[in-house]
């Protein structure tokens, strides 16, 4: 074995952390009888050779000893081996990537592409492990199969033969993902791939495989799928809740499950070390640990991928899943309802009720799941309220949540109920004020409670006074700055002046920002800071000049000395400060025309969100929209961030009238179903929120006549 293997001059190559000279023992390390050490090497190989999918020279040299290795019926954990392999060569560039690739790019890409070549070369050992002894290869190989092999046709054949005699459940269900997978890369196969499916789902198979066979459906022929397809789903799921004679006993509702101790036995117990890929090992064996079918999840998953823009047809899933006796379902129905509900629009009271239901379950990782999901709805959250209220009064230790590094923060269950604007959060906010330290995110809790956290000024004005200013005052001030300004609580100026004043050095410019915002949105009630606001406008060209004039606008009204300085932070170097001054001139309307010009120049610059900005602020000053409105919906077509800054100046604007161009892309907006800020493979924590806000700006900006949109 490893013939040639010291041949290579590994140490001309690198990998991610350096010289490849170590390759070789990883290699050898793939053969060893320690699994410890086979572990070691398989992490190694992921953690350096193949770093986050990179294919570096190494990596190429690697393929043929993999190959020999996968080949060899003596070595152990070669299912691992062949992932390895899959995930080496199954980078497929199309057109659209190598027109991407710039210089740098180029060597890389080509390794990705002889990557490819070098694994789809030798893809016919797979063939002969189909039917290996080992389950663990029987169940890489399909996968393996569907991404490389080069004949799709003797593939797809292969996989319905091995099928009927294939012993294992979950191998199984591998051949029915790859054969969908087959169909997804290779379309003139779709149709022969959908008949085999669909007479899989409609046969008497096992409830698992039928399922599996109806999840590949959405995926490569959804218009094959039955038109019943919740009430068949909904029926399987109940079969597989029923433990088969012999399978692994059912959760006791009762008992918590263990997120880590279902793992056989830790590294540190066997005297290894710890390596990501036995993390990632231990934590598939917690989540499948007392599970009777512990593929459902990613069965479902890839169904609710499938299904799409179906919303009732998911919803209507995920409401029966939640209402399902098997914790474990009720979690992964939870985690799907978030992703359904960040990315598509629709009528969703009914699931929120039930998530909010999962709050009392006596599960801790249900019940923190559900305050997850429920803390990124905002006010879609309303349904599921009196469960969060009763919740935070149940249990006041959750109220903030304590981290290893860095701040403490709110519980999830304290932020969705004050992002409801619901007055019971109020007493867990007050008892986070009063701790040693106040949790980072309690301003901006507070600003979406409004004048129900009233009562919280007092103790944010105080501890605000207690802060010694040091160089962690930016940290601690923060906080209570953003709660401040949320109240507009204008007796807390002496306080708040005291912090511009003694802003330390190290984060000076940013705590002297919040302050001045916060005397800002007291407006004349901080007149005290006048004489300060006035000191600091009188170095133009600076950030806290343009905050300053900010403020001094909102607390005095004094457009002579303000403008100068906002026409003067138009020539800022960075783009967010010539934004803040752009802002600022519409602030002050009228009051700022002879700006005009200046902002005119601006709707043609790099920068689209500046360009949005001047747009806004030259119709603010201005009055007039007939050079705003094309710049905003150019922008609104190009950039789907900015639509929400862009519909709140519609609605002012009032200019959306029947048959103009505005009022046609807002009436397209309220029927994608679709949220407008939907991403593939990520979200933002307000991605749900700025859509619902988008969604009611839509509609205020629209004449009454032309109705509201179908969503939500």
């Amino acid at each position: 074995m490893f013939a040639g293997i010291d041949e290579v001059d590994w140490a001309s190559m690198e990998h991610a952390y350096g010289p490849a000279g170590d390759v070789p023992g990883l290699l050898r390390g793939l053969a060893s009888a320690d699994p410890a050490d086979r572990e070691g090497a398989l992490d190694g190989m992921y953690g350096a050779v193949h770093h986050q999918g990179d294919v570096y020279d190494c990596t190429l040299a690697c393929i043929p000893f993999l190959f020999e290795l996968v080949a060899d019926p003596g070595i152990q954990d070669r299912g691992s081996l062949v992932e390895l392999l899959t995930s080496i060569g199954g980078i497929d560039l199309d057109e659209d990537d190598e027109d991407e690739i710039d210089e740098d790019e180029i060597e890389g890409a080509a390794n990705y592409a002889m990557a490819a070549a070098a694994v789809t070369a030798g893809a016919g050992v797979f063939f002969e492990l189909i039917a290996d002894e080992d389950p663990g290869v029987r169940l890489a190989v399909p996968p393996a199969l569907a991404t490389l092999h080069g004949h799709p046709v003797r593939v797809l054949a292969l996989l319905r033969e091995r099928l009927p005699v294939e012993p294992d459940e979950e191998v199984r269900l591998a051949l029915v993902e790859a054969v969908g997978r087959v169909a997804l890369r290779h379309r003139p196969l779709a149709g022969q791939a959908a008949d085999w499916l669909s007479r899989l789902v409609a046969e008497s198979h096992a409830p698992g495989l039928r399922l599996a066979a109806i999840a590949q459906l959405a995926r490569c022929a959804p218009d094959a799928l039955p038109g019943d397809v919740v009430p068949v789903v909904t029926g399987l799921l109940r079969e597989l809740r029923t433990a088969p004679a012999g399978a692994a006993d059912p959760v006791d509702a009762t008992e918590p499950l263990d997120a880590s101790g279902a793992a056989a036995e830790s590294a540190e117990e066997r005297g290894a070390p710890v390596t990501l890929v036995g993390q990632l090992r231990a934590l598939a064996a917690a989540e499948s640990a007392g599970r009777t079918a512990p593929w459902t999840a990613d069965l479902l998953r890839t169904l609710h991928i499938g299904l799409d823009d179906r919303v009732a047809d998911r919803t209507a899933l995920l409401t029966d899943q939640l209402r399902s006796p098997d914790l474990r379902q009720r979690i992964d129905a939870v985690r799907m309802s978030a992703g359904l509900i960040r990315a598509w629009r629709g009528p969703y009271e009914e699931l929120v009720r039930l998530v909010g239901e999962q709050l009392a379950a006596p599960e801790p990782r249900l019940a923190k799941a559900a305050s997850h999901v429920l803390e990124e709805l905002f006010g879609l959250a309303a349904p599921a309220a009196d469960a969060l209220a009763a919740r935070v009064a149940a249990d006041p230790a959750a109220w903030v949540t304590e981290w290893e590094s860095g701040p403490p923060g709110l519980g999830s269950a304290v932020k969705a109920l004050a992002r409801l604007g619901d007055a019971r959060a109020v007493p867990a906010l007050a008892a986070a004020l009063e701790r040693p330290e106040v949790p980072h995110d309690a301003g901006f809790a507070i600003g979406h409670l409004g004048a129900a956290a009233a009562p919280l000024a007092a103790v944010l004005r105080r501890r605000l006074g207690e802060i010694p200013l040091d160089e962690g005052a930016y940290d601690r001030a923060n906080p209570l700055l953003g709660g401040l300004t949320a109240l507009r609580a204008g007796e807390a100026a002496p306080q708040v002046l005291r912090v511009l004043r003694g802003a330390p050095e190290y984060r000076g410019e940013w705590l002297r920002t919040s302050a001045l915002q916060a005397l800002g949105s007291f407006g004349p009630a901080a007149r005290c800071a006048v004489p300060e606001l006035r000191a600091l406008i009188r170095r133009p060209g600076t950030a806290a000049a343009t905050e300053a004039a900010r403020a001094l606008w909102a607390v005095d009204g004094d457009a002579e000395a303000v403008l100068p300085v906002l026409v003067e932070g138009l020539r800022a170097e960075q783009v967010h400060e010539r934004r803040s001054a752009v802002r600022a001139l519409g602030a002050l309307g009228t009051h700022a025309l002879r700006a005009a010009p200046l902002l005119r120049a601006l709707l043609s610059h790099d920068e689209p969100w500046l360009r949005v900005d001047a747009a806004i602020a030259l119709w603010e000053v201005s009055g007039r929209a007939g050079e705003s409105v094309p710049v905003m919906l150019a922008a609104w077509e190009n950039n789907r961030h900015v639509r929400v800054r862009v519909a709140e100046c519609l609605a002012r604007m009032g200019v959306a009238g029947a048959g103009s161009d505005a009022a046609h892309a807002l009436r397209a907006e309220l029927a994608s179903v679709r949220r407008h800020n939907a991403m593939d493979g990520g979200y933002g924590s307000h991605d749900t929120y700025d859509d619902e806000k988008l969604l009611a700006l839509c509609r205020q900006a629209l004449p009454v006549h032309t109705g509201k949109g179908p969503t939500t």
